[in-house]
């Protein structure tokens, strides 16, 4: 092949690729940044010219960022209800795709959450407990939640620091800011984490199920991409992601 072929495929190749690629910007709540920043590259390989980017934040605080019009074309939420709620007042182009459902776990990376339970928090020399905003943030909802079925919020309300989001809470936690705190298991289980302390996994029964769920805004209703991506979060390879960092599905022997 000479040359001028070689650059006139190259640039055909290109633009081809161009005319195809295609551009979304995903709200996915915290808890999601290991498993995600996972799941996007995999999805890349299949769609090398299209661009995404994810923005992880407060599941909460994208509601209502969205119903102000920010740019957000997937909006992946840690509590499916506040993705309803768009839904039902017409600011979504799909319908509310539940994803997974999420734990909350006892987190130190000064103590030995192992062998600890909530009754724990109370000692004295614990001073300091690091829960995501229960105003805005699903994971601090069911820590509020899970303290109150122990009967332990009034003990320990004193002593909480409150995170944006729950990467935020643990990095509370990571800094030493907080001695202990109540976080995602999808984030403790994370190296990152997990190589510098052991969890508590907190019952379920204490707290609302966290029903994650997800949404194609209304502003991407003829985005190709974000149907793509939407369609690929329910794959196997997803999934088996997901499964890594602790999330289960409701099919899933675990999440009964």
């Amino acid at each position: 092949m000479t040359l001028a072929r070689t650059l006139f495929f190259t640039c055909s190749l290109w633009l081809a690729l161009s005319a195809h690629a295609g551009k979304v910007t995903v709200a996915a709540a915290a808890d999601l940044k290991f498993a995600m920043d996972e799941v996007i590259p995999t999805f890349r390989q299949a769609n090398p010219g299209d661009e995404i980017d994810v923005i992880y934040g407060s599941s909460g605080k994208f509601h209502t960022q969205i119903q102000q019009g920010a740019p957000y074309d997937l909006y992946f939420s840690a509590d499916i209800a506040f993705p309803r709620a768009l839904a039902k007042n017409g600011f979504a182009a799909s319908e509310v795709k539940p994803y997974a459902l999420g734990r909350i776990v006892l987190w130190s990376a000064s103590l030995d959450a192992t062998q600890m339970t909530l009754a724990s928090l109370t000692d004295p020399k614990i001073t300091r407990i690091a829960i995501a905003n229960p105003k805005h943030a699903p994971y601090g909802m069911r820590a509020e939640e899970a303290l109150r079925s122990a009967g332990l919020w009034e003990k320990v309300e004193p002593k909480l620091v409150y995170g944006e989001n729950i990467a935020h809470t643990a990095q509370f936690v990571q800094t030493g800011n907080a001695q202990i705190g109540v976080i995602a298991l999808a984030l403790a289980v994370h190296p990152a984490l997990s190589s510098k302390g052991g969890y508590w996994l907190i019952p379920d029964k204490l707290h609302a199920p966290l029903e994650q769920g997800f949404i194609i805004t209304r502003r991407a209703a003829a985005n190709a991409l974000a149907r793509r991506l939407a369609d690929y979060m329910d794959s196997s390879a997803a999934r088996a992601v997901m499964r890594r960092y602790g999330f289960v599905f409701p099919a899933d022997p675990s999440s009964k």
